[in-house]
């Protein structure tokens, strides 16, 4: 029978997905049935890391969204546009889509899934999220028998790469940075790494999935890590955690509510101090992990490599066998309900200042009497309970001070950080990061 692949970029993992695609021997057998018809490229002339003719290369992008005879249309080529406009015409043309865009998907998932149910088409992401490892389809299917509680990440390598140095080496965020972008492992413009945008389109793609509703990117609370210093790092490490920048979505069921029916979601991204004794506290490096906590499963991880050539483009070449695979079995050109995207409501997002979090804070103080006596009132007089309060030295002429809270309400942490601000012997409050 054998199904005709459009590939769009030809860049790393284009490059991987290829490579698989060409080389089916020991891999499923299915995989015999995927044939390569046409590749998108920027330039003719530019030197391949794979051997395909140069008949099967064009630079007219359109033509292979639109020719009737592919079946499938991978698109790799990253960015907003003309990413999303050749997706919706791919879809418009009847071409099933498999995409490793993230961007796209968390800003404009609605219009895409909306055109691909009207044709009857599949669009498929696993390698959005997390690069190689399985998550988007355990998510709707494995798990899906699942009350879903909590969905927690360490989704982009950048960052944990980063933290994971500092952490072994008590460098600062800038030094290993510039590091980072000199081996390849940053971007020349890291923005998107460091403030946790990249983290934010991932978990806004995982929390629609587990929690069966769309998410509104611009709902999700985005913090990154440019803030995190090498004293911070290094006063975790004394209390027995490690700093990792998480991608948090998960019920939010107010006290109140006496039904235990979450009214609407936490999404989240921010660096958070996590217990050494958690399970994503040892995934370091460039590694991913996500934690899912349902009912009745309880916890499950999972772990791997979050990006790269192989682990990407295996992920890729996954959802080009889910789609293979049902049609080479269905006569009727229905989505299956397991694999397809078929949610219209939104999901509400409680503002971050009602989210519950226990916090890490660092004051820089006047040496003087009763300091610390008043942190603990006006933190008292906004309801903010202390698990502990340390003196650990003095900087620069100054007492250094950490508070670590009990669980609190996040608006009345930060109304109690602004009435300290105000204390006279208070000459800076640093750092202020969530505790898992």
């Amino acid at each position: 029978m054998g199904f005709q692949i459009g590939i769009l970029g030809l860049g790393t993992v284009g490059t991987g997905t290829a490579r698989i695609l060409l080389d089916p021997a020991g891999r499923h057998p299915l995989l015999r049935e995927l044939q390569i018809s046409r590749v998108g490229v920027r330039s003719l002339d530019k030197p391949r890391a794979v051997e395909l003719p140069a008949s099967m290369l064009t630079t007219d992008l359109e033509a292979i969204v639109t020719d009737a005879d592919i079946d499938i249309v991978v698109e790799l080529i990253g960015g907003l546009e003309p990413a999303r406009s050749l997706i919706l015409q791919a879809i418009a043309n009847g071409k099933h889509v498999v995409t490793a865009n993230k961007a796209v998907i968390s800003r404009f998932g609605d219009e895409i899934y909306a055109a691909a149910n009207e044709k009857g088409v599949y669009v498929m992401l696993e390698a959005a999220v997390g690069g190689g490892i399985p998550v988007i389809q355990p998510l709707k299917q494995a798990l899906g028998v699942n009350r879903i509680k909590r969905v927690i990440g360490i989704v982009n390598g950048t960052t944990n790469y980063i933290l994971t140095r500092m952490q072994a080496e008590g460098a600062s965020f800038a030094d290993v940075l510039a590091d980072a972008q000199r081996l390849g492992y940053a971007e020349a413009d890291p923005t998107a790494d460091v403030d946790g945008l990249d983290a934010a389109d991932k978990i806004a793609i995982l929390a629609s999935i587990a929690f069966g509703g769309r998410i509104k990117l611009d709902s999700v609370y985005c913090e990154g890590i440019r803030n995190v210093s090498a004293a911070d790092i290094a006063y975790a490490e004394k209390l027995d955690f490690v700093i990792k920048l998480l991608a948090i979505a998960q019920e939010d069921i107010p006290e109140d509510s006496g039904s235990g029916t979450p009214q609407q979601l936490q999404v989240k991204v921010h660096p958070t101090l996590v217990a050494k004794t958690h399970p994503l506290a040892s995934i370091n490096d460039v590694y991913n992990a996500i934690l899912v906590e349902g009912e009745p499963l309880g916890q499950v991880m999972f772990f791997g490599p979050g990006a790269g050539e192989g682990a990407t483009a295996s992920a890729v070449v996954a959802d080009l066998l889910n789609i293979a695979a049902i049609l080479q079995t269905e006569t009727e050109p229905i989505p299956h309900p397991l694999l397809s995207c078929t949610h219209q409501h939104y999901c509400a997002i409680a503002p971050v200042e009602e989210s519950v979090s226990r916090f890490y804070a660092r004051f820089l103080t006047q040496d003087t009497p009763g300091v610390v006596g008043s942190l603990g009132t006006l933190f008292g007089d906004r309801g903010v309970s202390l698990e502990s309060v340390v003196q650990i030295g003095m900087r620069d002429r100054l007492a250094e001070i950490v508070v670590v809270t009990h669980d609190v309400r996040e608006g009345n942490f930060q109304q109690a950080l602004a009435d300290i601000r105000q204390l006279e012997a208070i000459a800076d409050i640093p750092s202020v990061l969530r505790v898992l």
